[in-house]
């Protein structure tokens, strides 16, 4: 099993930044990528970013945060990261991290484990 723990969500305002952690441990071995998600209140849960956990591969964005979100990795710390920049009111979610067994772009049912979520919230 992998266990992932998610960190660094808060209160903020419009226009300032934000960096999550998320750590894996467990049989880090089976992972192939990582990814972020987030769910905002009565919404369905929206795709953010995904990260290749073991090659200098593929990095993908959510349309909605393409330029201003940045997914990064530390394989020594087994730790994927989402740098979040200018954020908006409608940042405001859950956001969970998520590893997979699998590699390419990936759907969220690919996704293996997930976190518990941290609360990202973004004040106008």
């Amino acid at each position: 099993q992998v266990q992932l723990v998610e960190s660094g969500g808060g209160l903020v305002q419009a226009g300032d930044s934000l960096r999550l952690s998320c750590a894996a441990s467990g049989r880090t071995f089976r992972i192939y990528t990582m990814g972020w998600f987030r769910q905002a209140p009565g919404k369905e849960r929206e795709f953010v970013a995904q990260i290749s956990w073991w090659t200098s591969g593929i990095v993908v964005y959510g349309d909605s945060v393409k330029g201003r979100f940045t997914i990064s990795r530390d394989n020594a710390k087994n730790t994927v990261y989402l740098q979040m920049n200018s954020l908006k009111p409608e940042d405001t979610a859950v956001y969970y991290c998520a590893a997979s067994r699998e590699t390419g772009r990936l759907l969220e049912s690919q996704y293996n484990y997930w976190g518990q979520g941290t609360q990202v919230t973004v004040s106008s």
